[in-house]
């Protein structure tokens, strides 16, 4: 601004339109706003054929120049409504001196913002906006809560007090005289979602529309002016992602994947299978234990503030790898949400079935005698005589699973999703003075099914503050740039559009998707059980990162760092390694929040 009270800065990951005219901060023809920019827009074609701009009439090919142009000629709240893309960004109004920050429907891309006395900052990385001169803020301790029950902090919170994030499809004013309104929300998936039109085609016609529709959005993010691969792990998101650019590309693409030794953390072969198939230029490397370890201290700094979904470590490393190729990486993120694939979406349904059928009295018995044994008691059980009768038992972490179905059945149909989704349903015992800002209390009509209640919820919190961070965070922690092709508006409408058994049939998830790839590939190459993207970290944890957690947990510190309650984390830990019961899930958003403590030096 001229009076010099509005600064905007930028440091380009430069992917559209390398020369100078597609540098940021950027000013629109007519002088009018200035942008500065986190992502990149799918529709720059048709946004610049709406507003009639020639070839000559732009200084570059850059999406920011056509996005500036737009919020010249339609101002934010109309161009956000236009746009198709992933973005986080800033736009200056110089005519009012207003401020506005905007971010993308499915919260790809980051904003965090603060408001002081006379001072508004606001950046894609919390490091950035913790930058400015001035006492640090308290950690916020209800936020802290969040993220020892959820493993992530949900927008609009940040670790930080009085820092927030601004919500996914959100956008915010900054009046010329310093008033910061409140987020004003331009795109909501539950209207979007139970507002869809349903379909009326025929199954066949169907597979058909879906497989056309992602074909022109797996297109539309293949645009670069720099090398672009994409991630393959085999299952079927990523395998259908690299199908569809295999058959809109003249070259083979070029994917990625890690795998592990140990094979039940390992999905390479699968994805090695479907890459022969497909017939793609593909990278594999096979990390060793050391390797996945050395990510570990890393992570504070990563990812800006505590994160805890421990597969962080092979997001990065996968990252790393494709990183050494390309610039830009596809990712397959979005088809379970959209298209009923995990299994809590049954479970949902199932345990909304017993609420019905079965009196509370008698729900709350069985739950009472699920929790009367402790963990550690029911990890006995799996694997004494009685465990090799009942197989089942013996799955990982028997005695917390015995638990987490106590906990569900003695809840009540509003919290079924959030004690679901709750690495540990009472995270104030574990601090000091802990409070609960609350999750997951949105406005889905009653009458919406479980399952398609438990996939919106996921869509809005699950999916922005868990997944896609994850993919952010470490994939521009090595400049790489992660498109992900099934988070597109129509894609989305779509899927809401389809009866119910399109999307989960005979107690399987994504029915349609399935179909869809079948065309391109065979069905023995990814149908199987999920198997996600994890890391050994129980055993980790008792072995090799061992001391490494013991001096982040060692209780003096903890009393004097003021956070956490040293007795129950020390309880936690010796139940961990005395081999009693395996508490990772629990310990690992603890020692995330740690690491990034010594990583801020707080």
């Amino acid at each position: 601004s001229p009076d010099g009270s509005v600064a905007f800065g930028h440091r380009r990951l430069s992917i559209v339109d390398l020369s100078p005219a597609g540098h940021q901060p950027m000013t629109s023809r007519n002088g009018a706003w200035t942008i500065t920019y986190n992502g990149e827009l799918y529709n720059t074609a048709e946004i610049r054929s709406q507003l009639s701009l020639s070839s000559t009439d732009l200084r570059g090919h850059s999406d920011t120049e056509v996005l500036v142009e737009a919020i010249s000629r339609w101002g934010v709240e109309a161009a956000v409504g236009r746009v198709v893309g992933m973005f986080a960004f800033a736009a200056y109004d110089h005519q009012s001196g207003d401020v506005w920050l905007a971010r993308d429907r499915f919260g790809e891309k980051p904003l965090y913002y603060q408001a002081r006395k006379d001072t508004l900052a606001f950046a894609s990385e919390l490091s950035a906006v913790m930058s400015l001169p001035g006492p640090r803020p308290d950690i916020d301790r209800g936020a802290l809560s969040l993220l020892l029950r959820h493993g992530f902090i949900p927008a609009p919170h940040s670790i930080f007090d009085g820092v927030r994030k601004l919500p996914a499809g959100h956008i915010l004013r900054v009046s010329g005289n310093g008033h910061v309104s409140e987020p004003i929300c331009y795109w909501n998936p539950i209207d979007e979602a139970l507002g869809a039109p349903k379909h009326t085609a025929s199954e066949r016609e169907l597979i058909d529309e879906l497989e056309e529709l992602l074909t022109r959005t797996v297109t539309s993010r293949t645009v670069s002016d720099v090398p672009l691969g994409a991630f393959l792990s085999g299952g079927i998101d990523s395998s259908l992602v690299v199908a569809l650019m295999s058959r809109a590309s003249t070259q083979p693409p070029r994917t990625f994947t890690i795998g592990f030794d140990e094979t039940a953390y390992d999905e390479s072969a699968f994805a090695k299978g479907v890459a022969r198939h497909l017939g793609t230029d593909h990278t594999e490397l096979i990390v060793s234990e050391a390797d996945a370890l050395a990510v570990v201290p890393r992570l504070g700094k990563i990812y800006s503030e505590p994160f805890a979904d421990s597969s962080q470590i092979p997001t990065r490393l996968v990252s790393e790898l494709a990183r050494r190729s390309v610039t830009v990486a596809l990712s397959g993120d979005g088809g379970d949400e959209f298209f009923g694939g995990y299994d809590r979406y049954r479970v949902m349904a199932r345990l909304s079935r017993i609420e019905r059928r079965t009196p509370a009295m008698a729900r709350r018995a069985v739950a009472r005698t699920l929790l009367a044994p402790s963990v550690s008691t029911w990890d006995r059980v799996a694997t004494s005589p009685i465990g090799r009768v009942a197989p089942r038992l013996t799955a990982r972490r028997p005695g917390q699973k015995a638990h987490k179905l106590g906990r569900l059945l003695a809840s009540d149909s509003h919290d079924l999703y959030r004690t679901l989704m709750s690495d540990n349903d009472q995270p104030d015992d574990l601090l000091l003075n802990g409070f609960d800002h609350g999750s997951y209390r949105n406005p889905i009509p009653s009458d919406t099914s479980p399952a398609n209640r438990a996939m919106l919820l996921d869509t809005l919190t699950y999916l922005p503050e868990d997944l896609l961070t994850k993919v952010d965070r470490a994939s521009m922690s090595v400049s790489l740039e992660v498109r992900v092709p099934l988070l597109d508006p129509e894609v989305f409408r779509f899927a809401w559009g389809l009866p119910d058994d399109s999307r989960i049939r005979n107690g399987q998830g994504k029915w349609i998707l399935r179909q869809v790839l079948a065309r391109h590939v065979p069905t023995e190459l990814f149908e199987r059980p999920k198997m996600g993207f994890g890391v050994p970290l129980g055993r980790w944890l008792s072995g090799p990162l061992q001391s490494w957690a013991t001096d982040l947990l060692d209780p003096s510190a903890l009393r004097v760092q003021g956070y956490l309650q040293g007795d129950e984390v020390s309880a936690l830990w010796h139940d961990h390694t005395s081999g009693r019961t395996d508490r990772s899930a629990q310990l690992w958003p603890i020692l995330m929040f740690q690491t990034w403590l010594d990583e801020w030096s707080l």
